[in-house]
């Protein structure tokens, strides 16, 4: 259980270029929060702010870790500070129906993790606000992408605020805001650890079977996955009888697909 083990920690992203609709809509989730718990301790990180260049696709984290990255100096304290947290929440403004440039260069910096995940007990909550269509959607593409860096569970808040320079949250928006931010805040308070769905298996057991042999072009893949030899998923997260067998068939499918496979990075 969660309670009794100091105060909750929580990070809030800010993903967008600016403090805008969706930000004002996160300050209101942040307020209720704190209403909640007085004793939560927020952190706050503007991606705008730390200056991150583009990434290069040197494919650098992936072949020899991700500290060679050449903006390793601008991610890794993000990384760390999310590491630092109990649950983090991302505020992300649509931007043609899908993520903001800032926070997408700041997910392709961490696409490493689709091979080597962590972040397996964090909790994450994703807010977006849309003047028109396609909030749902870049909620969508923010937790498929924290599925893949380990997140145990996220909530998200899509809401259509039919404004572009001036939203108003209506009581409709603040009881869905406060309803999705206090499931969150229950989720961590609890300490409960939720079962990975298939799309979290696969990948975690593919990438430990075609890195469980000798290559010709090892990468750091090859040092990562070691430690969970003879697991299907992160020690400590519970699975079904069922979600047991099926990751197991997914090592086995990986292990004969590396019989055929070679993946190389030509850079």
């Amino acid at each position: 259980m969660r309670w009794g083990c100091g105060a909750i920690k929580i990070l809030i992203v800010n993903g967008g270029p600016h403090k805008g609709n969706t930000w004002l809509l996160t300050e209101e989730a942040k307020r209720f929060l704190t209403d909640i718990d007085g004793d939560i301790i927020f952190s706050e990180v503007h991606l705008s702010d730390i200056g991150l260049p583009f990434c290069t696709g040197c494919s650098s984290c992936f072949r020899r870790g991700h500290w060679t990255c050449p903006h390793s100096e601008k991610v890794q304290p993000v990384m760390d500070m999310i590491e630092d947290s109990d649950g983090v929440i991302f505020s992300v403004p649509c931007f043609q129906g899908h993520l903001p440039g800032i926070l997408k260069n700041f997910t392709d910096h961490m696409a490493f993790m689709l091979h080597r995940p962590r972040y397996f007990t964090k909790k994450a909550l994703v807010i977006t606000t849309t003047g028109g269509v396609s909030a749902r959607s870049t909620t969508k593409a923010m937790a498929a992408v924290l599925s893949g860096w380990g997140f145990n569970k996220c909530y998200q808040l899509p809401i259509m605020a039919l404004s572009w320079n001036d939203y108003r949250p209506s009581a409709k928006d603040l009881k869905r805001t406060h309803d999705i931010a206090g499931k969150f805040y229950a989720d961590i308070s609890s300490g409960k650890l939720h079962v990975p769905g298939a799309g979290v298996l696969i990948p975690f057991n593919l990438f430990q079977a075609m890195t469980a042999a000798e290559t010709d072009y090892p990468t750091e893949d090859n040092s990562f996955w070691p430690k969970y030899a003879g697991m299907r998923y992160a020690p400590g997260i519970p699975l079904t009888p069922g979600k047991k067998l099926l990751g197991w068939l997914i090592y086995q499918a990986g292990r004969r697909l590396l019989k055929s496979t070679t993946v190389t990075y030509r850079k």
